[in-house]
């Protein structure tokens, strides 16, 4: 049927079928239906093909005109006319982000209509608010839109967070007793090295501020706060140093000495030096670090908060040291070492010593306790001889050595990983609080629950339920310290056995509590926990075998 054009609100293009007649009138799609016979079934896909006939397939369906439209198609006498589809302009709607951070639009295309231009779509961000952040390729997605869609069209600018203050050393080689460890669980071991020494005046160490940070801008064109960096001080005290006369951040020695990095700051330690430890020089105790020339002989002590340097052989002394230790030579004849940071010797042989962090032995350990809350390094400058026969070797993470045991009688050589007595003697005293807190708990609570069935005559009330709150508050803290301690026990799974060359001998491996007999020789490898539960040796074709 030939189109008409529509003029002042009159119908315009018109399709008809069995006495229904589609026109165009202001603006939208006018549905007319005259009465008659032998009308053929109508059906919504009809309607919305007669539609694209009459050049409106696009204009928006009035969903409850067209329902109108088939459900009174069937009764023939009817005769009746509706609005079933209208024309419709592209629309575009602004919803801002609660914070500020992102601006989008919520386009509606042209259904028929005028479709969008860059400039509607510029004054709907506009009178949204939105000023700052604006994505031109966003506006120019939403002008192109034919389908509904909602999309980001504004961005704030992030403030970036504040640096937080930072400790910068001066000096290559100091003594640390801040060791770090890495994401293995691991403290980096490193040679121990000379006593250094600084002069009065020497620059040390300088602290980075913290920083305020710089502010962002939201959609709006408001500023965005920054997360200040937190600000940390020097340590106080610090002994040995001073700040520098012009600079209030720059540390320097204030008295000649051993340079020490402790926690965010710096000490000079006086250094005692003496040609050998004996009868004649007597037990020392000394706060500070020392270095002896020759040797320690038997039945000395010596005590020093620092570090201990011994150019000879510990002989049946015992040494104590809030630092390192090192030993030049060997430690010997039943002598007792402990450090709260790493012990480094020649060899060992018939000792006990303890290292708060590292042991480390260049050569072999022979018949002795080794307790390292780290890991335990044999064997470092003596690949050949170096070797762990007979004693107790123990530490947290790692045991790496050429040999375990020997094919002669020398006694059964335990090795073991994961284990941490500090920790574990932590975990027992926090279980401890925690079941004391729970005793108090129940005790304050039947208070609590006694005063307010017979009455609380004296008042007593407010202050068992506060009780009964800071019972509550201190067993929650312990419960965070529970958990804490046992994650830091529970990476012993991690742990590990290396051994370069062989296992021979009566050899006991335990990884935390399980324990394992080797029932016969073993070649380079690695020992571990399978997820198992069973102890395995991984050779270094990566083949995995069950220790028995």
């Amino acid at each position: 049927m030939p189109d008409q054009e529509g003029q002042d609100g009159a119908p315009g293009n018109q399709v008809a079928r069995d006495g229904l007649v589609l026109s165009e009138r202001d603006g939208r799609v006018l549905a007319q239906m005259s009465a008659g016979e032998n009308r053929a079934p109508l059906s919504a896909a009809n309607v919305r093909q007669l539609l694209d006939q009459s050049g409106h397939g696009d204009w928006m369906v009035l969903d409850d005109g067209l329902d109108t439209l088939l459900e009174r198609w069937g009764n023939h006498s009817d005769a009746f006319d509706i609005d079933i589809a209208e024309k419709r302009d592209a629309s575009v709607a602004v919803t801002i982000a609660g914070d500020g951070a992102v601006a989008w639009l919520q386009v509606s295309p042209a259904r028929g209509g005028q479709g969008l231009a860059v400039v509607d779509v510029a004054n709907a961000l506009k009178q949204a608010g939105v000023v700052f952040g604006i994505d031109e390729n966003a506006v120019l997605q939403a002008c192109a839109a034919v389908m509904p869609a909602k999309i980001e069209a504004a961005f704030q600018r992030p403030p970036l967070s504040g640096a937080d203050s930072t400790f910068e050393l001066l000096m290559q080689t100091v003594a640390d007793r801040a060791p770090k460890v890495n994401e293995d669980g691991l403290i980096d071991f490193r040679e121990l090295g000379d006593i250094p020494f600084v002069q009065p005046g020497a620059p040390l160490m300088r602290r980075h501020p913290a920083t305020a940070g710089v502010a962002g801008c939201d959609v709006r064109g408001n500023p965005v706060n920054p997360s200040p960096g937190i600000n940390t001080p020097y340590a106080s005290p610090l002994k040995g140093v001073r700040f520098a006369a012009d600079d209030a951040e720059l540390l320097e020695a204030d008295v000649k000495g051993q340079p020490v990095r402790v926690e965010n700051g710096m000490l000079v330690e006086d250094v005692l030096s003496l040609e050998k430890v004996d009868m004649n020089s007597g037990n020392i105790s000394f706060d500070g670090s020392i270095e002896i020339k020759g040797d320690v002989m038997a039945h000395m002590k010596i005590k020093v908060t620092g570090n201990i340097v011994v150019r000879g052989t510990v002989e049946g002394a015992e040494l104590d040291a809030g630092g390192d230790i090192q030993i030049n030579s060997g430690i010997i004849a039943h002598s007792k070492v402990k450090a709260a940071g790493a012990v480094a010797a020649r060899f060992i042989e018939n000792s006990e010593v303890s290292a708060g962090t590292v042991i480390s032995v260049d050569d072999m350990v022979l018949q002795s306790e080794l307790l390292a809350h780290n890991q335990i390094i044999v064997g470092i400058k003596a690949q050949k001889r170096g070797r762990i026969v007979g004693g107790n070797t123990r530490t947290m993470m790692k045991v790496h050595v050429p040999q375990i045991g020997a094919d002669d009688a020398s006694g059964v050589t335990t090795v073991q990983v994961g284990v941490n007595p500090i920790l574990e003697a932590q975990l027992l005293e926090i279980e401890a609080q925690i079941s004391k807190s729970e005793t108090e708990q129940s005790n304050l609570k039947k208070v609590v629950q006694h005063l307010k069935t017979n009455g609380d005559k004296n008042q007593q009330l407010p202050r068992a339920q506060a009780a009964l709150q800071h019972a509550l508050q201190v067993w929650g803290a312990r419960l965070n310290d529970k958990q804490k301690v046992e994650g830091q026990l529970a990476t012993f799974e991690d742990a590990v056995i290396e051994v370069g060359r062989a296992v021979e001998g009566s050899v006991v491996l335990t990884f935390g509590k399980r324990s394992r007999r080797v029932q016969h020789a073993y070649e380079a490898g690695v020992f571990k926990l399978a997820p198992s539960g069973h102890i395995v040796h991984v050779d270094s074709q990566g083949t995995a075998t069950v220790v028995g």
